[in-house]
């Protein structure tokens, strides 16, 4: 099995890539950084810019049998554009162009989150921000659309959901299959931002988890993903949250027993 890794240098993506190796894969990571494991290859990709992607994907020579779009950035003070730039119009734009490498049976994985759960009700922002192939039109849209970096953060994250559902019919032609994952707090390096940007909801919601999720298990359920013993799941957005919604939904309709 090959296996083509975005954000492998760390985190997610770094846990994700030492899985599949240790499953058998060979793994061709794509980041900005060399990844510290001994992988089959390293690929320089900087996801907000175009001719950075057309050149990693030259790059990548030879089939592959699945692609795990993992990297991203969280919400960052004054990067609205460069958030959604990274999270989705370059995970779109690199899947695209990557798409041809794959074999018959192969499998897209997208790391989306918990902070998309809300795409249906921002639907018309999320076709809006779909619309954009641009890196360099983001800054207007932002503007346009009043987009500051949390904000950025979840739309981005709610337009992978989208294109994820979107684009499910589409490839089932082409004997592919894409899903994605929806993490909610993980104890990677940026969780810090994370609770910077997100505040007492962050807090709130690790304390009701009990804890926060492991980079560790949320890459053993993209690892399953990429494999074909997952082949029927097509289109799906998988939370793995620690329970974190499920309890919030008891609680807001009073599902609890006494």
């Amino acid at each position: 099995m090959r296996v083509a890794i975005t954000g492998a240098a760390s985190g997610i993506g770094a846990a994700t890539a030492a899985v599949l190796k240790h499953q058998g894969a060979q793994v061709v990571a794509f980041d900005r950084a060399e990844p510290a494991t001994d992988l089959h290859q390293w690929i320089d990709l900087d996801m907000a810019d175009p001719e950075s992607i057309a050149a990693a994907v030259h790059s990548a020579t030879g089939r592959f049998d699945a692609l795990l779009n993992i990297a991203g950035l969280p919400p960052r003070k004054g990067q609205a554009s460069q958030v959604l730039a990274v999270n989705y119009v370059g995970l779109v734009g690199f899947t695209k162009q990557f798409v041809d490498k794959l074999n018959a049976g192969g499998s897209i994985v997208n790391l989306a989150s918990r902070a998309g759960n809300e795409w249906q009700a921002n639907i018309e922002q999320v076709a809006a921000l779909m619309s954009v192939t641009n890196p360099d039109d983001l800054d207007t849209f932002v503007t346009a659309h009043d987009v500051d970096d949390v904000r950025a953060y979840h739309l981005s994250k709610e337009a992978v959901i989208v294109w994820t559902i979107q684009q499910t019919q589409d490839l089932l032609g082409r004997e592919l299959r894409m899903n994605c994952v929806s993490p909610a707090a993980v104890s990677t390096g940026i969780l810090p931002e994370f609770k910077a940007a997100f505040g007492e909801r962050a807090t709130k919601g690790i304390a009701l988890a009990g804890r926060a999720g492991t980079p560790q298990e949320i890459a053993e359920l993209v690892a399953f993903l990429a494999r074909p013993e997952s082949s029927w799941i097509r289109g799906a957005n998988i939370a793995i949250d620690g329970g974190l919604d499920a309890m919030l939904v008891s609680e807001m309709l009073s599902l609890r027993d006494s």
